[in-house]
């Protein structure tokens, strides 16, 4: 199995953090050297070890942002 080689081009923020110490947040990602893509995945707190999480381009981070603002929270409550 080839090596997954990833560089943290920009931390955007956490959205939360489990019992475990690890966090979930967004960041900016280049994979194996390429483009950097918008990424949600728990990280431990060294960022050695991730969890499966979801890379988004920028224009599917634009249609998440949308879909979101339209969620009424309210009826989650």
């Amino acid at each position: 199995m080839a090596e997954l080689k990833y560089e943290i081009v920009e931390h955007l923020g956490v959205l939360g953090e489990n019992a475990r110490g690890w966090s979930k947040e967004l960041n900016l990602i280049s994979w194996n050297e390429r483009e950097p893509k918008y990424d949600i995945r728990d990280w431990a707190p060294d960022h050695s070890k991730m969890g499966k999480g979801v890379t988004l381009s920028a224009d599917e981070l634009a249609s998440l942002k949308e879909l979101l603002a339209d969620i009424d929270l309210d009826s989650f409550e």
